[in-house]
């Protein structure tokens, strides 16, 4: 595993184990799209990361919506 990956995966586990009760009523106010770009705009080790899987994700839903949309 290259240094980025064990960043994500690092990110992934502590948002995780933030999800208990104790949370702000602001942080349950988000979704999970706006943590994550909050993230990505971060300077914690591996956001660069998650701004890619949401650029990728973003690409791969554009590209499902144009073949949907292709007419038979």
């Amino acid at each position: 595993m290259n240094g980025m990956t064990r960043g994500v995966i690092a990110v992934c586990l502590l948002l995780a184990g933030c999800g208990g009760s104790g949370s702000s009523r602001a942080a349950d106010t988000l979704t999970e799209r706006q943590r994550d770009s909050m993230l990505a705009g971060s300077r914690i080790p591996g956001a660069r990361g998650v701004g890619a899987a949401l650029r990728a994700a973003d690409s791969a839903s554009a590209r499902i919506r144009a073949t949907d949309s292709v007419a038979p």
